[in-house]
């Protein structure tokens, strides 16, 4: 007797759960939505990374003189080579920029814009956030974790950044066990919320934030651990309800 498939591991695919007993019509819709499962995927991505390529060439190559570029000898364009010349060109600057000679120079361009008025606060701003996204020492949106936002009993996905400076941690309550939070929307997670939350009122999740990201794109759709971690949901979730109880009691102790 074969053993039954347990549904928590072993999700059923499109065609165990559409595929209909009879009818050529429904059968045909059933191959067809599955053949769009496969290919969508696939599709999309391909055409993503076209576009970042073309992107990439098409700012790269105005920039190259014209007896360099490879479509000047052939008789048709290479694409990818603007990709080529930009990664080996930022691969140079960051060996340049290394040395001596290079962090000086560097130093000096800095402290031209540090003179503009305008460009000063823009420069400082977005070399921050490279610095904090592309940096190996890094601390960034390196965990994610839960809040009781927008009303109580409701849970939402934040990203945990860094504790605040000395200057606003001074002038917060409980400064010293504050953290900076990211709220983002769904289903476009660029945008959203930034505050200040102590640690305390933070459930902390131990899944990935490429996950958290994912299943806030997809709206709860994609649910992360679908294959096999159940378990580590299950206990997140009572986690959640455990803090929430707790929360409660509290209240009334403060009440009474």
């Amino acid at each position: 007797m074969n053993a039954q498939k347990d549904p928590a591991s072993n999700p059923p695919d499109i065609l165990e759960i559409d595929l209909p007993p009879a009818g050529f019509g429904q059968r045909l819709r059933t191959y067809f939505l599955t053949g769009l499962v496969v290919a969508g995927p696939v599709a999309v991505t391909a055409w993503l990374i076209w576009s970042f390529i073309t992107w990439v060439d098409d700012l790269v190559r105005p920039l190259i003189p014209a007896m360099y570029r490879p479509e000047t000898y052939l008789p048709w364009k290479i694409p990818g080579s603007g990709l080529v010349i930009a990664f080996f060109a930022l691969t140079m600057l960051g060996f340049l920029t290394a040395n001596l000679v290079g962090r000086t120079l560097l130093q000096l361009g800095e402290s031209a814009l540090d003179r503009m008025p305008i460009v000063r606060p823009i420069y400082k701003t977005v070399k921050q956030v490279f610095t904090m996204l592309f940096s190996k020492s890094g601390n960034s949106f390196r965990k994610v974790g839960l809040v009781e936002f927008p009303a109580p009993g409701m849970w939402s996905l934040v990203f945990l950044s860094q504790p605040p400076s000395q200057e606003i941690a001074s002038r917060l309550p409980d400064g010293d066990d504050q953290i900076s939070v990211f709220l983002p929307c769904t289903p476009n997670p660029t945008t959203g919320f930034f505050f200040y939350l102590p640690r305390k009122n933070i459930i902390e999740l131990d899944i990935p934030v490429e996950a958290a990201a994912t299943l806030l794109v997809s709206a709860g759709m994609i649910q992360p651990g679908v294959n096999g971690d159940q378990k580590k949901l299950a206990s997140l979730a009572a986690t959640a309800r455990t803090a929430q109880v707790a929360r409660e009691v509290r209240n009334q102790e403060s009440v009474k």
